[in-house]
């Protein structure tokens, strides 16, 4: 890989977590190449760097699923980041009992929200399940999508937070029968509010995405996609004042309480809004495409997306890609390479097969993990 040096990951501390009862790696700049068999562990180093990022990290797993089977206590991560500006220390886990929070230090001190981690590095990643995304629920694809939001703007991780829990607030008004309508008029203010604001971040994203996409070629190895949202607000925060929009969607949602309560849940806003992707050269929608194709695409999306973020947050996120390589033909593989060490990233790539990765050799760093203990091979 090249010589240049951006935000990465140079020490990886486990504690009591998934498999791992205790383990500490040295990592360097560039391609991480894990392998080792089915179960072994690989994919468990990939979300623990997940986890210094906010959320949940990439398994959406309970806290309480994630520390080791007869733990002691929780589990704990620590890792050091390394860039240009010199390193940063951080600390993240559960204790025994609070199983529905993490704990998150930097540097020594209590972070105040996990937003502060963005300060530090960007984290995006790619996994097996993925693979489904374009046939799967819209759900998942809004997950996608605001995760790469979020990796360009600190602040959307918050704002959906407020919005989710206002609509829960509503939520339970409509579940009691609740006829406070001072109640519901304060609480559909606030998710216009934070809905409008959601939705206008994601436009905005789609919108540089799509003008990075554009500058790629038509024969490239990665197909270039189309991306556009399918929803009320966001169609209306591209062309109108966002004031006008907060008043539309905090009316709609003043005149559908009678039908909301009678499906016992909201159904206007940006929570219902869908990520349209298409194959542009073959100008067909990502889910009538093959499954190679749509794999293909997904890959075109994360690293069109790690040089947008690149290019506004001055750094390339870390990228972890969980069992990328196994369906792509020696090609796209030697393509994806490629493009990884321009992007001048960190990757954590995981395979069962070491061949998979062998043009990598003498460039990247090769760990073989097997039942909890990792060694690096060359």
């Amino acid at each position: 890989m090249g010589e240049r040096v951006g935000t990465y990951v140079s020490k990886l501390s486990l504690t009591d977590f998934r498999n791992y009862s205790s383990v500490s790696l040295e990592l360097r700049p560039g391609a991480v190449v894990l392998t080792g068999e089915n179960g072994a562990g690989k994919t468990n180093l990939l979300e623990a760097v997940s986890f210094l990022s906010p959320g949940r990290g990439m398994r959406r797993a309970a806290y309480a699923e994630i520390a080791r089977h007869g733990a002691a206590d929780g589990f704990a991560v620590h890792a050091r980041v390394s860039s240009a500006e010199g390193d940063a220390e951080i600390g993240t886990g559960t204790a025994q009992g609070a199983e529905g929070s993490r704990r998150i230090r930097i540097n020594g001190a209590d972070a105040r929200s996990a937003e502060e981690l963005l300060d530090i590095l960007r984290v995006v990643w790619m996994t097996p399940a993925m693979d489904a995304l374009f046939t799967g629920p819209a759900g998942d694809r809004r997950r996608f999508l605001d995760r790469l939001v979020l990796a360009i703007d600190p602040n959307h991780g918050r704002r959906t937070l407020d919005y989710e829990k206002a609509m829960r607030g509503r939520n339970r008004l409509l579940a009691d029968d609740s006829r406070d309508w001072g109640w519901f008029d304060a609480i559909e203010a606030q998710m216009a509010e934070t809905g409008v604001a959601i939705a206008a971040a994601r436009a905005e994203l789609l919108g540089l995405l799509s003008a990075m996409i554009a500058k790629l070629p038509d024969d490239g190895p990665f197909p270039r996609a189309l991306v556009a949202l399918d929803g009320e607000v966001e169609r209306k925060v591209t062309d109108e004042p966002a004031v006008e929009v907060e008043e539309d969607l905090r009316r709609r949602l003043a005149e559908s309480r009678n039908r909301d309560r009678a499906a016992g849940r909201t159904l206007d806003g940006p929570h219902r809004s869908d990520l349209l992707v298409r194959h542009s050269v073959k100008d067909m929608p990502a889910e009538f495409c093959s499954t190679g194709e749509q794999k293909a695409l997904l890959i075109g999306l994360v690293l069109s997306h790690a040089r947008l973020t690149a290019e506004m947050a001055g750094s390339a996120p870390i990228l972890l890609l969980d069992e990328v390589a196994a369906h792509l033909d020696p090609g796209r593989r030697a393509a994806l390479f490629s493009i990884l060490d321009e992007l001048n990233c960190q990757t954590f790539m995981t395979g069962t097969e070491p061949s998979l990765f062998s043009s990598l050799t003498g460039q990247a760093q090769f760990l073989t993990v097997s039942h909890g203990e990792v060694s690096d091979t060359r």
